[in-house]
């Protein structure tokens, strides 16, 4: 998924540039307002873009994203669930396991 948004960005944006050049480098000579329209529509490019290279799809997985209704209703667990700075466990298994998915120690199969 991440190669294709890549690809459609990059695609945009080299449109963008295209239509931005052409129209003040040949364009212009024949048609001052077609050279200006051209501009506008490259002027919009790069947000679309942007969008475009930024959103998520349906099989992405965001490690800042609860996984299902029952999470996002649970509420925190108590105390302090940040990873001590040795490295140790913090005591709750929901927290040690996020964090060491983050961090790339253990992978969800």
């Amino acid at each position: 998924m991440y190669r294709r948004r890549r690809r459609a960005y990059f695609v945009l944006m080299g449109v963008c540039l295209v239509l931005f050049v052409s129209a003040w480098a040949f364009v212009r000579l024949w048609s001052m307002p077609a050279a200006i329209a051209m501009c506008v529509v490259a002027m919009v490019i790069p947000p679309v873009a942007a969008m475009v290279g930024n959103r998520k799809g349906p099989e992405d997985r965001w490690w800042d994203e609860p996984g299902g209704q029952e999470e996002r209703q649970r509420p925190p667990p108590p105390g302090d669930a940040r990873p001590r700075k040795d490295g140790g466990a913090t005591g709750d298994p929901e927290s040690d396991a996020w964090w060491d998915e983050l961090d790339g120690r253990k992978r969800r199969g």
